[in-house]
């Protein structure tokens, strides 16, 4: 950054870091002792499409290669916004393989020079009475921050400012909370 994006207040972005996506099992572990929540075994990755045979062929590769590694289908929906989801499903208890899949997805996107469609990434939790909780991944940020839905399409936010500060040794949490976009209806939460 040189001397006048400094003076005129202008800042680099903040460079992706996919490898931040390793550190959800270990807040997955904190989460669990302090607030109860456990992974439910679905992740997604959401990103914008992008026309034209490159793209196509680097998602069928992807679907391909999760199809291959876990026995079930990923699923592939587009939401009302016209963003691309994919699902991936993994046992609750090997949330090391669901980041491994999450991780796949963006680092074969990104690597075929498709990283600026990429948007978020998220692990759903649950409690034991059924509360839902989103850790989600801020590509463009690379930061994370919680999302805990409630019914009518409100959010918990007391929930999610406890999660932040349970989680903040963790993973590197995104400090703008208006950055903490909700993400109704994301397919897995």
């Amino acid at each position: 950054m040189g001397f006048l994006d400094a003076l005129l207040g202008r800042t680099k972005p903040v460079r992706p870091d996919l490898d931040q996506l390793f550190g959800l099992p270990s807040a997955a572990i904190t989460l669990q002792a302090a607030a109860g929540f456990t992974p439910t075994g679905l992740g997604s990755v959401c990103f914008a499409a992008a026309e034209g045979g490159a793209f196509a062929q680097v998602q069928q590769d992807v679907q391909a290669l999760l199809n291959a590694d876990q026995g079930t289908p990923v699923e592939i929906s587009r939401d009302s916004y016209g963003y691309t989801w994919l699902l991936s499903r993994q046992s609750p208890d090997d949330i090391v393989s669901l980041v491994n899949d999450l991780h796949a997805v963006n680092t074969a996107l990104q690597d075929n020079g498709f990283g600026p469609q990429l948007l978020c990434s998220l692990v759903a939790f649950a409690n034991p009475e059924g509360r839902r909780l989103a850790l989600v991944y801020l590509y463009k940020r690379g930061t994370f921050y919680p999302f805990s839905p409630l019914p009518g399409e409100k959010r918990d936010n007391a929930m999610e400012l406890q999660v932040k500060t349970v989680i903040g040794n963790d993973l590197r949490v995104e400090q703008d909370l208006g950055r903490w976009f909700p993400l109704w209806s994301a397919p897995g939460l």
